[in-house]
């Protein structure tokens, strides 16, 4: 995986743990602003799941497992994403000074940047791993949430693609309101299938290991909108 040989490079110039290494991001892929938001994406998700399972305090091996289903790391490389995580264990700072950091690596700074919902559909992926989503959990993930600049109600809309469990409202994953007529259904869900296609993650930075977090999502709008075809769409 080249992304963590990359950022395994990286270790040898910064200092200070994860904030300098994030700035070390900032100042080596200046020119490349696709790799950086790659790189960028890649340390946030290591970095703030391990402040996550800090928080909670418990890391079972369903989250372990979860973590790898997202990150399909080669074994050559496995000892450099360990390092990562360790150092954001140990790593005095706090996760709002990552995820603050992380929000300004987007490239936009707008509100509800695209990156930044992947990493919290990530953190979500790992977090309701073991079937039950704790307190400590759910704080941790509403306050990244509110740092990136996710609003609330596209919040709602990403914590119930992962807390209902397949059983989300239909309406609420896809944004339209209950008495919207089933053209402008229609038209959202076209409109959200093609923006969180898997080729358009790779494109804005998401690294191609990391496709499972564009399937699932995926998954769940296709679900929703199947629910309001069969309800909804006139005979």
């Amino acid at each position: 995986m080249g992304i963590l040989v990359r950022i395994s490079e990286l270790f040898s110039r910064a200092s200070g743990g994860i904030s300098a290494l994030v700035e070390a991001v900032r100042t080596a892929f200046a020119g490349d602003p696709q790799l950086r938001r790659r790189v960028a994406f890649s340390i946030a998700l290591i970095a703030l799941s391990a402040k996550m399972a800090k928080a909670d305090g418990v890391v079972t091996t369903d989250e372990v497992r979860a973590f790898h289903e997202i990150f399909s790391v080669p074994r050559e490389e496995l000892r450099n994403v360990e390092r990562l995580y360790n150092l954001a264990k140990q790593d005095v700072a706090g996760f709002e000074i990552y995820a603050r950091q992380m929000a300004g690596l987007c490239g936009s700074g707008e509100r509800n940047c695209p990156m930044l919902e992947d990493i919290l559909d990530g953190l979500f992926h790992i977090a309701k791993a073991d079937g039950v989503l704790h307190e400590r959990e759910q704080a941790f993930l509403s306050r990244v949430a509110e740092i990136f600049g996710i609003d609330a109600a596209h919040y709602a809309r990403i914590r119930a693609r992962h807390v209902a469990m397949g059983d989300a409202d239909p309406y609420l994953l896809l944004g339209v309101a209950r008495d919207a007529p089933f053209e402008e259904i229609r038209r959202r869900y076209r409109q959200l299938a093609a923006e969180n296609h898997p080729d358009r993650l790779v494109a804005r930075g998401v690294p191609e290991e990391f496709i499972a977090i564009a399937n699932a999502r995926l998954a769940a709008l296709n679900a929703a909108y199947e629910q309001l075809e069969k309800t909804r769409r006139p005979a």
